[in-house]
């Protein structure tokens, strides 16, 4: 039962404050600080996040505002920008970074037993990135290109749940297919891609685990067919092949065989080739598993309009990685509150009830239930409804 407590406080209360400290401790986050905590550091971040502010100055000017309501989240340092921007340039994104892991592990623990439309029998995931653009002349460490600097957020999300288990930040320069070499593929998994991450070497590596892969194959692919399955035309396969590559580099890359589907959207006209390493399961199904890849997509898009990651509050890599993993947080947080109290509607509702109840004195519940029922107009098919009850 809420005592009192403001919907912030209620909120901050499901993140692990003994966990929080040990990671400020790990990477020495409070070294010669006197003031303003790592603590005060992630609330002004996190107030910030959840009430779309845009700037320095106008987290300070609110929550300047807000200043006897904050004390009571355990909020006790001085609020200016200048020391917000110092903590954001100088203290270790990783104490964020290894929060939102911590996070991540409960929320997928809190999903785990969600339904897929599908049944492979095998965990499933999508590998993907989306780039960020910034200025070049305020962020020359972000090479993308002559005239041009950008990030680029590369994430594994579990499509059961739409929960990221992995995110890097790394220049846009970087690419895709150079995250293979870092990404903590699961054992019996099935991990979907888009053609940027196609190198045989890489894929062969993820096949050894073993664990499974469906990506899309490139136009100028070299193979030979060895053998071919009788496909159902009418469910759009127009191809079932076992092949082997014939490219030297590929060959090298990958010596086995591989599975080659040829199969035609039907809604959007489009005829897709994918490679894959999974023999026994039918080809619709392999489309099937593709197409869900694409609520990474969902998931970016979400994370670009519904948090505040576009504009930045430093113009360090590590001031954009701080800002881009409490971004992250807020988001675990917000779909651990939703599973642990069965809050009603998207993900995306009850952000926007909680922005404009973030100091309101009621159950997060009851902010929830009674927003809901003073909601008249229901909401659109094309809103990203990542947590649907």
């Amino acid at each position: 039962m809420n005592s009192g407590s403001t919907v912030f406080a209620q909120l901050l209360s499901h993140l692990p404050r003994h966990t929080f400290r040990k990671f400020v401790e790990r990477y020495q986050g409070h070294y010669r600080v006197r003031t303003f905590s790592c603590w005060d550091q992630f609330i002004a971040m996190a107030f910030a996040q959840l009430t779309g502010r845009d700037s320095l100055r106008n987290i300070e000017s609110c929550l300047s505002s807000h200043r006897e309501k904050l004390y009571h989240v355990g909020m006790r340092g001085k609020i200016s920008r200048s020391t917000l921007a110092d903590a954001n340039e100088t203290r270790d994104f990783r104490i964020y970074q290894d929060l939102g892991y911590a996070l991540i592990q409960a929320a997928r623990k809190l999903y785990q037993g969600e339904e897929m439309e599908i049944e492979l029998g095998h965990s499933l995931f999508a590998l993907d990135s989306t780039t960020i653009d910034l200025c070049l002349s305020m962020f020359p460490w972000a090479t993308f290109r002559k005239t041009k600097a950008a990030v680029k957020m590369h994430t594994l999300l579990d499509l059961k749940g739409s929960i990221p288990t992995f995110i890097s930040v790394t220049p846009a320069a970087v690419h895709d297919m150079n995250l293979l070499d870092v990404v903590p593929v699961e054992k019996d998994s099935v991990v979907t891609m888009d053609r940027g991450h196609t190198d045989f070497a890489r894929l062969y590596a993820i096949h050894l685990l073993p664990a499974f892969f469906v990506v899309r194959a490139k136009s100028n692919l070299r193979f030979r067919r060895l053998s071919s399955i009788r496909s159902e035309r009418s469910r759009g396969v127009r191809g079932d092949q076992v092949i082997s590559l014939v490219g030297y580099k590929s060959r090298i890359g990958y010596p086995e065989s591989l599975r080659r589907i040829a199969y035609v959207d039907a809604e959007k006209k489009k005829r897709l080739v994918f490679l894959t390493n999974l023999f026994n399961v039918p080809p619709q199904m392999i489309a099937d598993a593709y197409r869900k890849r694409w609520r990474v997509e969902l998931f970016f898009k979400w994370i670009k309009q519904h948090l505040r990651i576009k504009a930045f509050y430093g113009t360090s890599a590590n001031a954009v990685k701080t800002q881009i993993w409490i971004a992250v947080i807020v988001y675990l947080l917000v779909a651990i509150v939703k599973k642990r109290l069965h809050l009603p509607g998207s993900l995306h509702t009850i952000l926007q009830i909680m922005e404009v109840n973030l100091f309101e004195k009621t159950d997060i519940i009851q902010v929830v239930e009674k927003a809901m029922r003073q909601e008249t107009v229901p909401e659109t098919d094309n809103q990203l409804n990542l947590f649907t009850s």
